[in-house]
C-alpha cells in the first residue's frame, strides 16, 4: 500500500526515528499524489476535450459550441478531479486527522467555487445561445446572468464560511442577519441596479440597440449593453458613456425606439421670411401663379371666391387694402402644403402641414411639420435637405425673401450702391 511504502523504507533502510519517518512518508506521498493528480487532470482534460469536440461537431444545435466556448466542461473536470482528490486524501492523511480535517475543508471550498464557475459557464452559454434567437437579441440578458451570479456567489461565500469555520449554516445565517445593515450599505448600488434591471426588463423601457438620449449625463447614442450595475451607450461620436442602471428608473431619458417602429421620423424645421417682402397679390401675380401646377386649382378657386365676395359687397378695389385679398405669403404656404402632400418620401398617413409661427425680430418663421418615411439617419437627413433645397429655391418665385444676417460683402455692396446714387 502506497500509504506505508515510504514509511517502511525510511524506517528500515535509513533507520530514521518514528516521527521523522511518518512525516517524510507523508511528504513523499503528497508529492506523488500531486504528480499523479496533475497527470490525471491533463489526461482527463485532453480526452474529454477531444471527445466533447467530436460530439459537438455532430450535433445541429449551437448550444454545445457555446458550452465549449465558455469552458463549461473544463469547470466540470475540475469538480470531478477535486472529488477524486477528496476521496484519495483520506487514505494518505489517515494518520493525520487534524490535517485531514483542514484539507477536506479546503477541498470542499474548492468544489463549491468550481460549481459556481460551472454554473457561470452554463449561464453564459444560455445567454450566448439566446442571442442567436431574434426574440432575445435586444433583451438585457446580461442583467439576468449577473443577478443569478450574485445569488450564486452569496450562497457560495456563505457555504464556504460555514465549511471553513465548521459552524452550522443556521448559526452563520443568524450572525449574517445582524450584519445585514452593513451589507445593505456596501451593496447599495448593486441592489439598486438589481431592482432597476428587473423594472427595465419587465416594463420594456430600454432594449439593446435602442437609441436613447440622457442630456444630463452627455449620453446620446445606441445602447450596446445592459447589465446589473450600468448601461453602456455608444454615442454617435463613437465615444462610450456608462450610466448606472438605477438612473433609468430614477431619472428621465428619451428613447427613440418608437420613432423607428412608427411610420415616420419627424421633420420640424422652419425658414425666416422677411416681413417687408409680404404683399397682396395683383392680377398679374394671380395669372402668373396659375401656371404653377401644384396650386393652379387653388389660385383659380380662391381668386373667384375673393372676386365674388368683393363684388357682392361692392368693395372699392381702387384701394387694394379693401375687401378680401390673396397674399404671396399665404399662397406660398399653400404651395408648401401641396408640395409635402405630394412628396413620395413623406408619410401621408401622419400629421403634416406648413404653419406660420409668431413673428420674431428676424422675420416670420414658416415651419414644415411632417414625417419622413426614411428613418435611417443618413436617408432622413437627405430627404429633409432635398425638401428645404426646393423650398429655399422656390421662395423668390413668390416675391418673398429669406432673412439672412448681412455679411461683409453685403455691407460693401450697400456702400457702393450709396456712392453710385450720390
Amino acid at each position: 500500500m502506497l500509504n506505508k511504502f515510504f514509511y517502511r523504507i525510511f524506517k528500515e533502510h535509513f533507520s530514521l526515528s518514528e516521527t521523522l519517518a511518518i512525516y517524510l512518508n507523508l511528504f513523499a506521498n503528497l508529492i506523488i499524489f500531486g504528480i499523479l493528480g496533475y497527470i490525471l487532470f491533463k489526461i482527463f482534460r485532453y480526452v474529454g476535450k477531444k471527445t466533447i469536440h467530436k460530439m459537438a461537431a455532430k450535433t445541429s444545435t449551437s448550444f454545445d459550441d457555446m458550452l465549449i466556448k465558455n469552458k463549461a466542461f473544463l469547470s466540470l473536470s475540475r469538480i470531478v478531479i477535486l472529488i477524486i482528490v477528496f476521496n484519495s486524501l483520506k487514505g494518505i492523511l489517515v494518520d493525520f486527522p487534524h490535517l485531514l480535517l483542514y484539507a477536506e475543508r479546503i477541498i470542499n471550498i474548492g468544489i463549491i467555487f468550481s460549481i459556481i464557475w460551472f454554473l457561470k459557464s452554463i449561464l453564459l452559454s444560455i445567454k450566448d445561445f439566446l442571442r442567436t434567437i431574434d426574440a432575445f437579441k435586444d433583451k438585457p440578458l446580461e442583467s439576468y446572468v449577473q443577478i443569478f451570479m450574485v445569488v450564486f456567489w452569496i450562497i457560495g461565500i456563505i457555504l464556504s464560511f460555514s465549511v471553513l469555520t465548521g459552524k452550522p449554516l443556521i448559526r452563520f445565517l443568524t450572525a449574517l442577519g445582524a450584519f445585514s445593515a452593513v451589507l445593505l450599505l456596501i451593496f447599495k448600488d448593486t441592489i439598486l441596479g438589481f431592482v432597476s434591471s428587473i423594472q427595465v426588463a419587465v416594463n420594456d423601457t430600454v432594449r439593446i440597440g435602442d437609441w436613447i438620449t440622457m442630456e444630463k449625463y452627455g449620453a446620446d447614442g445606441d445602447v450596446v449593453e445592459i447589465n446589473l450595475t450600468s448601461v453602456i451607450i455608444r454615442n454617435f461620436d463613437n465615444t462610450i458613456s456608462s450610466i448606472p442602471t438605477y438612473y433609468l428608473t430614477s431619472d428621465s431619458f428619451k428613447n427613440w425606439r418608437t420613432m423607428n417602429t412608427s411610420g415616420g421620423r419627424r421633420i420640424k424645421r422652419s425658414i425666416l421670411i422677411k416681413i417687408n417682402s409680404i404683399h397682396f397679390l395683383t392680377d398679374e401675380d394671380i395669372e402668373r401663379f396659375k401656371k404653377i401646377e401644384l396650386i393652379s386649382d387653388y389660385i383659380e378657386e380662391s381668386s373667384k371666391e375673393v372676386k365674388k365676395y368683393n363684388n357682392e359687397n361692392n368693395v372699392d378695389k381702387s384701394v387694394i387694402l379693401n375687401g378680401r385679398n390673396l397674399t404671396n405669403f399665404g399662397t406660398f404656404r399653400i404651395y408648401l402644403d401641396k408640395y409635402i402632400q405630394n412628396h413620395p418620401k413623406i408619410n401621408q398617413d401622419m400629421l403634416l402641414m406648413s404653419r406660420q409661427l409668431e413673428p420674431t425680430p428676424n422675420g416670420i418663421p414658416l415651419e414644415i411639420y411632417a414625417f419622413s418615411r426614411e428613418k435611417n439617419w443618413v436617408d432622413y437627413e437627405r430627404v429633409m435637405a432635398n425638401i428645404f433645397d426646393h423650398i429655399l429655391a422656390s421662395v423668390k418665385y413668390f416675391d418673398l425673401e429669406v432673412f439672412q444676417n448681412p455679411s461683409s460683402i453685403d455691407i460693401t455692396n450697400l456702400k457702393e450702391t450709396k456712392k453710385s446714387e450720390q
